[in-house]
This record gives structure tokens, sequence and C-alpha cells, in this order.
């Protein structure tokens, strides 16, 4: 797992309009035109939020005449997700094997 990749990605997506680029980038590619209807601040701050998430590479760009095209990178997407899976996975089965402990000493509660 590359700590250092994971922890520039968490860091471009710790903030809120970031995040709902993202979100926004998840349904579909867009133009910049596109996703500054959903923002109320100018292109100039968008393209630092835009430069931000190309440098943790969690979004592409492509420039179509005057406008530039953002993609969510589905590499990313699937590294991404696969890291905070194996990240994740040890303590999912310790919740897991609480829960069931939990469940028994309360049925052998209940019987006494």
């Amino acid at each position: 797992m590359d700590y250092e990749r994971i922890l520039l990605a968490l860091k471009a997506m710790a903030d809120p309009k970031r995040m709902k680029i993202i979100d926004l980038l998840s349904y579909s590619d867009m133009c910049a035109c596109d996703v500054l209807k959903h923002f109320d601040f100018t292109q100039p701050t968008l393209s630092h939020h835009m430069k931000v998430l190309e440098k943790a590479g969690i979004v592409s760009v492509s420039k179509q005449k005057q406008w530039h095209h953002y993609t969510l990178r589905e590499d990313f997407v699937e590294e991404f997700m696969d890291s905070m899976t194996h990240l994740f996975s040890d303590c999912t089965e310790n919740i897991e094997t609480n829960a069931k402990r939990k469940n028994q000493t309360n049925k052998e509660t209940s019987i006494k």
C-alpha cells in the first residue's frame, strides 16, 4: 500500500468543495463551465481546486477548444477503494468477532 499516495489523495479530498466536485464527476465527465454552475465561486477558484485534485491523481483534464474537461480517474477510484478495503479489513473482522462475542454473552446472561 502506498501510504504517501493515499495521504495526498485524502488531503485533496479533505475539502467540502472538492468532495462535491468528485461527487459530480462520479456521474459523468464535465467541462469547467458545467462544474461552475454547482458552486458560488469564480473560475480561478475552480481552477485551484481542480489542480489540487489533478496533482493527487484523482482527476484528469483535457482541453477541448477553450474549455477544460474533467474526468474522475477510474484507476484512482479502483486503487483508492482497494486501499481503504485493505486498510480497514482487519478492523471489520474485529468488529464482527466482537459482535459475536457480545451476542454470545447476552445469550448466556439471559439464560441464567
